[in-house]
């Protein structure tokens, strides 16, 4: 797979009362990205009410993916893995911020490479489109997307934390952009916000993401037709 690490500045607005945020802005780049040079203001993302239509498609969503990890093979490098993620030592929500401002780095929205051992084994995950807990099950389910992805990018716009309020977390701001291994190469653009909920052991409860587009809007981009080769 062809990753894409691009280097240049485009913080994402956010709002939180900016006397209590402690924020560490790690930024990169993505194809097709329009930067804006306003300063950001910082903000823990809403998030809609659900329709029943939105209801509808997540169990659509989380059938479709059930039946991929079915018929896909197990991962044999996981134990491996697992081990030297044990040895992670995490003692405040800095350590959070500097691994998970690492795993950006590492693109792992679309390596599947992340340091599993800074979240709770129920960890709440949660995208417009599929809720699920375990962090066992949130590596296979991005592992299962991999083969799919062409020419995928994922640039890190902002990292905040905020240790002010009742739950500990961190958010950031990020642009996705990759192409679709299907015969009409769609494009997936998504600019999104991810908040990581701490509980008191720092350990990341609730991966929580947001995006730009609604759930169907997000959906619909599979099915229209993408332009152009993937380039390097």
């Amino acid at each position: 797979m062809e990753r894409i690490y691009c280097n240049a500045r485009a913080p994402l607005p956010l709002t939180f009362i900016p006397k209590r945020i402690h924020s560490i802005r790690c930024c990169s780049n993505t194809p097709d990205s329009n930067t804006s040079s306003s300063s950001p203001a910082t903000t823990r993302p809403s998030y809609k009410r659900e329709t029943p239509q939105t209801q509808i498609l997540k169990i659509a969503v989380s059938g479709v993916t059930e039946l991929l990890r079915l018929f896909s093979p197990a991962n044999k490098n996981s134990n491996l893995s697992r081990e030297i993620q044990d040895e992670i030592s995490v003692s405040s929500v800095d350590d959070v911020l500097r691994i998970l401002t690492s795993d950006y780095e590492n693109a792992y929205f679309v390596t599947g490479n992340f340091t599993s051992e800074i979240y709770a084994d129920d960890c709440t995950f949660e995208d417009p489109t599929i809720t699920f807990r375990g962090r066992e099950l949130y590596s296979r389910n991005l592992k299962l997307l991999l083969p799919f992805f062409d020419c995928p990018s994922i640039g890190l716009r902002a990292i905040v934390k905020d240790i002010s309020s009742e739950t500990n977390f961190v958010l950031a701001t990020w642009k996705l952009r990759t192409y679709l291994k299907l015969p009409w190469r769609p494009l997936i653009a998504i600019d999104g916000s991810t908040i990581y909920e701490l509980d008191e052991d720092f350990k990341i409860v609730r991966h929580a993401e947001s995006w730009n587009v609604s759930a169907l809007e997000a959906i619909g981009q599979i099915f229209t037709f993408g332009s152009g080769s993937s380039g390097g």
